[in-house]
C-alpha cells in the first residue's frame, strides 16, 4: 500500500512529536548555530565515538536514539554529485529508519532554499517509493507500510505531485513484477489491467488470440500457442491528458509481458529459469509509466501496448526451424525458442505503428547478453534517431536511472540473414544478442522514431539508486523525465 497521508509543513517545528526522524543537511564542515537540528548533541557524541568527521555523513548516514526514544538519522547531501549518487545516499539514510517499520516518518531539511528544494524532492520520492511494502505471501509479513510522511523546512506549491506520481508508478511496476507466476497469469494480469484502466479513465482494448490469428499476427501467436489455456493477448490502453495545454505529441509505449518464460522447446536450465516470473517486467514498467504520467498530468497523448503471454513447452509450442509469418508480412526463421520476447514485441510494435505515433518506446527484459555487457546498474538503449539517443542519456542522468547507448549499425543485420525466410529471429550464439535483438525489432517500426530499452537493471541486489528492493522498477522515472521534456 502507498503512504496514505503526506503533510508539507514549511517551518521546522522542534516541538513535533515524532518516533522516526530524518535530518537532511547540506555538506558542511561544522553546523551553523542557526540550524538547531534535532539530536545535535547526540550526533556530535556519535561522530566522536566513531571517529568520523561531520562531512563523512555525505557518504555514510548515521542513526541513534534520542533522549525521548526517537530514532533519528542524519545525512548530508553534496548537490555537486550526480542524481544517482544523491538518491543512493538518501536511500541508505531512510533504510536506517524503515528497518523498524515505522507508521510515520518526519523529514527535516536544511540549507539554502535551492538546497532544501532538492533535498525535499529526493526525500519525498525515496520515502514514498520505499515506505510501501511490496506484496508477499507470508502468514506474518515482515514489512509494514508507512502511512504518514511529514516534511519540515520546505513547502512545495505542487505538493510534490511529480515525485509522488513517479513513486506510485514505480510501486505499480514493482508490485506486479514480484507476483508469482501462478497468481499473475495472462488472464489475471489482463483482469488487473482492465480494472486499473476503469479506475484511471483509460480506454481499454484487447486483441485476443482468435483476433490475432485473424489479423495474421503469427509472431505473437507462435509464442502464445504453446500455453493452455490460450489466454494471451495484446492489450492497448489510451490516455489523453486533461490539461488544456496538452501537447499534440503522440507517444506509443510498448512492454514485453511474458508472465513466465520456460524457454519453450529450448528449455532453460533450473538456474536460468529461476525468476522468470519477472519476464513481464517490461509491461509492468510500461503500465507504471502510464500511471505516473496520468497522475502527474504529463501533457502528451499516450498509447500503451502490452504483449501479454507465456512461453511454455507443449506439443503446440513453436519449434526451431519453423517459419513464421509476422503481422507486418515478414517471414521469420525460428532459431531459438527462448528468443520469444522479440517475437511478441514484433507484432505489438507493428500494431503500434499503425496509429502513426510520433515516437515509440519499448521496454523489455529482452536479453541475457545485455546484463553480461552492462551488469545490472545500467540499462541499455538503442534508437534509430541520434537525437533521441542523446535525450535518453540525458534523461538517465537527471532521473538517476542511468542508460548506456549501444550501436545498431546496418552491417550487424548480416547475422540475421536467412536463406529460407525474410529474416532470422536470432543467432544460436548469443555473444551480442542484445544488438541483434534490437536490429530485429527495428524491422517492425518502419521509419517511426523509436527507442528500445533492454532492462538489464530491472533487478539489482540490495537496491539501486532511490529504490531499496531487488526489483527496481527501472524505467518509470526515466520515462517521466524524458516525456516531461519532449519537444
Amino acid at each position: 500500500m502507498l503512504a496514505s497521508l503526506f503533510q508539507n509543513i514549511s517551518p521546522i517545528d522542534q516541538t513535533i512529536k515524532a518516533s522516526h526522524i530524518l535530518v537532511i543537511l547540506p555538506q558542511l564542515e561544522k553546523l551553523p548555530k542557526k540550524y538547531d537540528i534535532p539530536g545535535e548533541e547526540t550526533l556530535g557524541k556519535l561522530l566522536l565515538r566513531r571517529e568520523m568527521a561531520l562531512t563523512d555523513l555525505c557518504d555514510t548516514p548515521v542513526s541513534a536514539n534520542l533522549a525521548n526514544g526517537e530514532l533519528c538519522t542524519w545525512v548530508m547531501l553534496n548537490t555537486s554529485k550526480s542524481t544517482f549518487d544523491l538518491q543512493t545516499c538518501i536511500r541508505k539514510a531512510i533504510k536506517l529508519l524503515l528497518i523498524e517499520n515505522p507508521a510515520e516518518i518526519h523529514i527535516a531539511v536544511y540549507g539554502t532554499m535551492h538546497q532544501r528544494k532538492i533535498f525535499s524532492e529526493l526525500a519525498v520520492y525515496a520515502t514514498w517509493v520505499n515506505g510501501a511494502a511490496l506484496p508477499v505471501r507470508k502468514n506474518k509479513p515482515v514489512r509494514k507500510s508507512v502511512t504518514n510522511i511529514f516534511l519540515y523546512g520546505y513547502k512545495d506549491a505542487e505538493n510534490f505531485t511529480l515525485q509522488r506520481a513517479m513513486a506510485e508508478g514505480n510501486l505499480l511496476a514493482r508490485g506486479l513484477t514480484v507476483l508469482p507466476a501462478n497468481e499473475l497469469t495472462p488472464k489475471t494480469y489482463r483482469q488487473q489491467i482492465k480494472k486499473l484502466a476503469e479506475n484511471e479513465g483509460w480506454e481499454y482494448q484487447e486483441f485476443d488470440l482468435a483476433t490475432l490469428r485473424e489479423l495474421g499476427a503469427g509472431a505473437f501467436v507462435a509464442v502464445a500457442q504453446g500455453s493452455n489455456p490460450e489466454d494471451a493477448a495484446i492489450v492497448h490502453l489510451q490516455h489523453n491528458c486533461s490539461k488544456k495545454n496538452t501537447s499534440s505529441k503522440s507517444i506509443a509505449i510498448v512492454g514485453k509481458g511474458i508472465c513466465f518464460d520456460t524457454g519453450g522447446h529450448n528449455l532453460k536450465p533450473a538456474g536460468s529459469m529461476q525468476g522468470m516470473h519477472e519476464d513481464m517486467n517490461g509491461s509492468a514498467v510500461a503500465l507504471g509509466i502510464l500511471l505516473a504520467a496520468t497522475r502527474a498530468e504529463i501533457p502528451v497523448k499516450i498509447d500503451c501496448w502490452l504483449a501479454i503471454a507465456q512461453n511454455h513447452i507443449s506439443p503446440q509450442a513453436y519449434k526451431q526451424n519453423d517459419i513464421i509469418s509476422a503481422l507486418s508480412g515478414l517471414s521469420i526463421e525460428i532459431v531459438h525458442t527462448d528468443a520469444e520476447g522479440r517475437m511478441v514485441l514484433a507484432d505489438t510494435l507493428t500494431l503500434a505503428t499503425k496509429l502513426k505515433p510520433d515516437l515509440i518506446i519499448d521496454f523489455a527484459t529482452l536479453t541475457g547478453s545485455m546484463k553480461t555487457a552492462l551488469g545490472s546498474r545500467y540499462s541499455g538503449i538503442f534508437s534509430n534517431r541520434d537525437d533521441l539517443t542523446q535525450k535518453a542519456i540525458s534523461a538517465g542522468k537527471k532521473s538517476g536511472e542511468r542508460v548506456c547507448a549501444f550501436p545498431m549499425d546496418i552491417d550487424y543485420e548480416e547475422s540475421l540473414e536467412s536463406n529460407i525466410a525474410d529474416i532470422k529471429q536470432c543467432e544460436l550464439g548469443g555473444d551480442f544478442d542484445h544488438i541483434l535483438a534490437a536490429c530485429f525489432l527495428r524491422k517492425f517500426v518502419n521509419d517511426t522514431p523509436w527507442l528500445h530499452m533492454d532492462l538489464s537493471a530491472s533487478s539489482h541486489k540490495n537496491g539501486l539508486g532511490a529504490v531499496d528492493s531487488e526489483i527496481t522498477g527501472f524505467g518509470v522515472s526515466w520515462a517521466i523525465e524524458f516525456l516531461s521534456h519532449i519537444d
